[in-house]
């Protein structure tokens, strides 16, 4: 079975770094620490292409088998080199918060109410307290604050 006649062109060694250059161009523009592996698998397959001369068939087989391995390798090199942040809670600001004073802005009944940290007011969690008591953040559960009476 031959392939279209339009991709002829783009089963060549030639093409295979075509591809892994556009791949490479999307990693910059949209850098998510995946597409450099295609590319990679992309390069691979250019190298095998120009010195084997595998027919198309061959090449996207090549292609999968590069593509899988390079995925893997990316899998255990995050494994054993993981991104620590010198601010961990950077996107977490509920945990930011924690260990702050704030000031009960609609009474905490039945264990809920609001506090204003900030320019902003917050569902609170916690035990009862009248407003403008004044309440310490012990955690965050997604937009509600947990409280307890500041001490």
């Amino acid at each position: 079975m031959e392939p279209p006649s339009w991709s002829m062109s783009f089963f060549t060694a030639w093409g295979w770094l075509s591809l892994a250059a556009i791949t490479a161009g999307l990693e910059i523009m949209l850098p998510g620490a995946f597409m450099i592996w295609l590319s990679a698998a992309a390069f691979a397959t250019a190298i095998a292409v120009g010195i084997l001369g595998f027919s198309w068939g061959w090449q996207l087989v090549a292609f999968a088998v590069f593509s899988l391995a390079a995925v893997l390798a990316s899998q255990r090199w995050k494994a054993r080199n993981p991104i620590i942040s010198d601010d961990p809670a950077l996107n977490r600001r509920g945990t930011r918060m924690i260990g702050e004073t704030v000031i009960v802005t609609e009474p905490i009944i039945g264990g809920r109410g609001r506090v204003k940290l900030g320019d902003g007011e917050w569902i609170a969690r916690g035990p009862d307290a009248p407003a403008g008591s004044r309440v310490r953040i012990t955690g965050a559960d997604g937009s509600i604050l947990n409280v307890v009476p500041d001490a």
